[in-house]
């Protein structure tokens, strides 16, 4: 049994759709759980409408929520023509009833929701098209396989009980020889009160990592539009090479510093079991991608990952005393409080410089401002952080091409710099 992951790249056009049912049947005699993502941008228009239900802005939701039906709805036309015996006439009847309630006190509460429902739509015109293209499926709700608490947006996965139903809804319909394939979501859960819970951003590689370790997959596979792990992004380096194997430490590694294509939690439920991860290309199905598994073997080609968008903030206590550990972990807090992720830290006697993500400005303003409280703030924004696994100094200077570096650290294997974008701008507080 293997357990395949699509995400919204590879499902975001019925083009795509037709090739990958391409990938389906070209494991013909293998038992496949389907994990599949929302529809290329149709996360990010449902955070969209989030937004206009919460300010209970009617005319704008309205419209965002016309335009997701139509891209749903030309899909559909194009896949399955004048079909009428599909059953796909109730697609957007929860969503729809998500909407018609009050907002509740709890935006993460209602964000997983009403986003959760991208993936539920996709699965369910996946799951039809399937069977049109005479590939018998099951289609499962993943809320109810999935058991979660009630962190919304960033739930912890109950894995006792996620196991148990898994294992009875899923073993079991594979238990009969003819039944072949399940189509499922990713991204989301549900609390034992079956409210819908989402795993965090990109979770859908976790969702398929659940999947493979309750059910002792042979492996799991991520298709991309990208031949495999590369050492850098192609868009960035365009003479960036796969990587044809790597260590399931390493992939961590990479993960851990910033880089994008694997899900950062997806590799340990896989490493316990030493389950392995492929990462293949949708379009060329063939080519033999690259492959996480245990190994003992590291890399020693170049990796690349750009952090761009970033801020570098100093603090440094207002009467010059020692930045101490009552110091730090008041500033941690305020960090974790605020939701502002530090992808790199530096300590002085007198100042602790962190470089964070700049990704939301209202909350980064309102940290700085709390920390304004207790502590002298300077901040740099527009910044870039470039990590670099298995660097020399020639490579080093070609990347920086002269830019300045604010901040630079390294050990044996990993060299990292905060350097200037264009247009920077600093800040004294």
């Amino acid at each position: 049994m293997k357990v395949f992951k699509f995400g919204g790249a590879s499902i975001n056009s019925p083009k795509a759709i037709k090739n990958i049912v391409d990938v389906i049947k070209s494991q013909e005699f293998e038992k496949l759980v389907v994990v599949v993502s929302a529809m290329g941008k149709t996360t990010n228009a449902l955070e969209d409408i989030l937004k206009f239900y919460v300010q209970r802005d009617i005319k704008n939701l309205d419209e965002k929520l016309r335009e997701l039906k139509e891209y749903h709805n030309e899909i559909i036309l194009e896949l399955f023509g004048d079909k009428t015996d599909v059953k796909l006439y109730n697609l957007f009847d929860e969503l729809d009833f998500q909407l018609s309630k009050e907002p509740s006190d709890n935006f993460d509460y209602d964000y997983d929701q009403i986003v959760s429902q991208g993936e539920l739509i996709s699965t369910k015109i996946i799951s039809q098209y399937l069977n049109l293209q005479a590939i018998e499926n099951r289609w499962l709700d993943a809320r109810q396989l999935i058991r979660t608490d009630s962190n919304y947006r960033d739930a912890k996965v109950e894995w006792e009980t996620s196991a148990e139903k898994i294992e009875h809804c899923v073993s079991e319909y594979f238990n009969f020889e003819n039944n072949r394939v399940v189509v499922t979501q990713g991204f989301i859960g549900a609390t034992a009160e079956l409210s819908s819970t989402t795993l965090g951003r990109e979770g859908s590689d976790f969702s398929a990592a659940i999947f493979g370790h309750i059910l002792n997959a042979q492996d799991v596979t991520i298709w991309k539009d990208v031949p495999g792990l590369l050492n850098a992004d192609p868009k960035l380096m365009p003479d960036a090479v796969l990587l044809d194997e790597i260590s399931y430490g390493e992939t961590v590694e990479l993960a851990f510093f910033g880089a994008s294509i694997i899900h950062p939690k997806t590799i340990k439920p896989l490493q316990n079991k030493k389950i392995p991860l492929r990462v293949k290309s949708f379009i060329q199905y063939n080519n033999r991608g690259s492959i996480i598994k245990d190994i003992k073997s590291k890399i020693t080609v170049p990796c690349f990952i750009f952090k761009k968008n970033q801020a570098l903030i100093s603090i440094s206590t207002l009467d010059f005393s020692f930045i101490g550990e009552e110091n730090l972990s008041l500033i941690f807090g305020l960090f974790a409080h605020f939701g502002i992720k530090i992808n790199l830290m530096q300590n002085s006697a007198i100042s602790f410089s962190v470089c964070a993500e700049f990704n939301n400005i209202d909350k980064f303003y309102a940290l700085v401002e709390e920390l304004k409280t207790e502590f002298k703030v300077r901040y740099n924004l527009n910044m870039e952080l470039i990590t670099i696994r298995n660097y020399d100094e020639d490579i080093a200077k070609h990347i920086l091409q002269n830019r300045k570096i604010y901040i630079e650290q390294r050990d044996r294997t990993t060299l990292q710099m905060v350097v200037n974008a264009s247009n920077k701008k600093s800040v004294d507080s």
